[in-house]
């Protein structure tokens, strides 16, 4: 099984941007057919250096991916617009619902619905007028240094993807992606009993699976 011995103390907000493709004209025939706002494209890279000096592994990322679908099935996979320093959605600024998430390769893909929530509408106006626009990961974990990169660790928690706009220069988005200290109590405000139970599930399947291919 995974070793887990990191403190709850040392785990931290980890956000990681990612441009999102818009193609207003896909978007305004979606919207016209289904009434709805729709996006479709990458919204995270596993073993690949990110702009904020990070790698995320690829058996981590999937993990995470895997114990994500609980959240779309409940319809509770939300996202903000813009990034709050926190492991908490607040459904006050809840902008979209990611509908679909999977890996295809070191890349995760997602179907994203914008809502028509006072966020939601925020970003629908900020589409239609051309702005580029990012999808950014939010999770908590620690990180280990490997020569000038961190790496993600094992204690890694996907917890959602928010709406961002997109830096003006590569370093703008340095001193904010890496937030407070998380304790255990916030964390559990957020992964309810049957997620972690669920988590746990998939944790021992994975294991198992691993020991079988040993």
């Amino acid at each position: 099984m995974h070793d887990r011995r990191i403190k709850m103390a040392d785990l931290k907000v980890l956000r990681e941007w990612l441009p999102i493709t818009c193609d207003k004209e896909v978007i305004k025939e979606n919207k016209e057919k289904h009434g709805k706002v729709m996006l479709k494209g990458i919204i995270q890279r596993a073993n690949t250096l990110n702009q904020n000096g990070r790698i995320y592994p690829k058996s981590i990322l999937q993990r995470e991916i895997e114990n994500y679908q609980k959240l779309i099935r409940e319809n509770r996979a939300l996202g903000e617009c813009d990034h709050p320093d926190s492991s908490v959605i607040e459904l006050k600024n809840a902008s979209h619902v990611i509908r679909e998430a999977y890996m295809q390769g070191d890349d995760v893909y997602g179907t994203i619905e914008v809502l028509s929530t006072p966020s939601g509408k925020i970003i629908q106006e900020l589409i239609e007028a051309g702005i580029t626009l990012g999808i950014s990961s939010r999770g908590v974990g620690s990180t280990a240094s490997q020569g000038n990169t961190q790496v993600v660790q094992d204690d890694f928690q996907l917890i959602c993807f928010d709406m961002v706009s997109e830096p003006s220069t590569p370093g703008a988005f340095m001193g904010l992606h890496e937030g407070k200290t998380i304790k255990q109590k916030e964390l559990n405000n957020f992964f309810n009993r049957t997620d972690r139970i669920d988590r746990i599930f998939n944790e021992i399947l994975t294991w198992e699976k691993d020991e079988q291919n040993k």
